[in-house]
C-alpha cells in the first residue's frame, strides 16, 4: 500500500468519524448530557441500593461505582454501535471504494472520543466523591485505548454476522445484558465464589474495570494479569474478527 492510499484512508478514517459522533447527538434534545446523566442516574440508584441498605459509605462506593459503570458503559455502546457500524451505512458499504473495515473503526473512534469526554466531564464527580487523584490517574488514557482495541476486535465479528442474520442485535443485546451483571460493576470479584474466580478473572471487561479502579481509586498500576488478560482477549478477538469479516465481506454489498 502507497503512502498515498495510507494518508487517504487516514484521511477518510478521521471525516467519518467525526460525522458519526456528530450523528450520534444530533436528533438528541439534551445531546451529549444524556450520556453524562446516563452513569449517574445509575449511579444515584445503585449507591441507594447498595450503600444505604448496607450500610457502607455513601461516597467512597459512589466513586467506585461510577468508574466501573463508565468503563461497562463504553464497551456497551461501543459494541452496541459497532455492531450497527455496516447495517446503518449501506450507502457507504455499496459506493464508496474504501475498505469496509474503516467504517467499523471509524464508528469506534467516534465512540472513543464520546467515552474520553464522559470520563473527563464526570472528573469532578469523583473529586466531589472524595477521591484524590494522583499521578497514576495519566495511565487513564491508555486504558482507553486499550478498550478501544476491544471494542473494535468485538465490533469486527458483531457487524459481520449483523449484516448476514439481522436478528443477531438481539442476541448481543441479552449478552450485553448478561454482561452487566457478570462484571464487577456494582460488587467486587472477592464476592465470586473461590472455585470459580479464575474462569472470572478472564473477562477482560473486568479486567478493564479493575484496571480503571487501580489507576484512579487504589492509586497503584493495573496488575499484570489484568493487563495480560485484556491483551490477549484483544489478540484473540482481532483474529477471529479479522477473519469473520474478511470471510463475509464480498457479500455485504448484496446481502445489505
Amino acid at each position: 500500500m502507497s503512502n498515498h492510499s495510507i494518508r487517504y484512508y487516514l484521511d477518510v478514517t478521521i471525516v467519518l468519524a467525526e460525522k458519526f459522533f456528530k450523528i450520534r447527538y444530533r436528533s438528541s434534545v439534551l445531546g451529549f448530557l444524556w450520556s453524562i446523566m446516563n452513569p449517574l442516574a445509575y449511579m444515584v440508584v445503585l449507591t441507594v441500593v447498595f450503600s444505604f441498605l448496607r450500610g457502607t459509605k455513601t461516597t467512597a462506593f459512589a466513586a467506585w461505582l461510577l468508574v466501573g459503570l463508565l468503563v461497562w458503559r463504553y464497551f456497551s455502546v461501543g459494541t452496541a454501535q459497532g455492531l450497527f457500524s455496516l447495517v446503518g451505512n449501506r450507502s457507504l458499504v455499496e459506493s464508496v471504494y474504501i475498505p469496509r473495515y474503516i467504517i467499523v473503526i471509524s464508528n469506534n473512534l467516534a465512540n472513543l472520543l464520546g467515552a474520553a469526554l464522559e470520563f473527563l466531564v464526570l472528573t469532578p464527580m469523583l473529586l466531589l466523591l472524595g477521591v484524590h487523584l494522583t499521578g497514576y490517574a495519566l495511565l487513564l488514557p491508555m486504558i482507553l485505548i486499550l478498550e478501544f482495541f476491544l471494542v473494535f476486535a468485538a465490533s469486527l465479528w458483531l457487524s459481520s454476522l449483523n449484516v448476514r442474520y439481522r436478528d443477531f442485535h438481539e442476541l448481543w443485546g441479552i449478552a450485553l445484558q448478561l454482561g452487566f451483571f457478570l462484571s464487577p460493576i456494582f460488587y467486587e470479584i472477592g464476592a465470586v465464589p473461590e472455585r470459580y474466580r479464575f474462569i472470572y478473572s478472564l473477562n477482560p471487561v473486568a479486567c478493564l474495570i479493575e484496571s480503571a479502579r487501580s489507576i484512579l481509586i487504589h492509586h497503584h498500576f493495573p496488575s499484570l494479569f489484568d493487563s495480560a488478560v485484556i491483551i490477549s482477549s484483544i489478540g484473540v478477538l482481532l483474529a477471529v474478527g479479522l477473519l469473520v469479516f474478511r470471510r463475509l465481506e464480498p457479500r455485504f454489498a448484496e446481502e445489505l
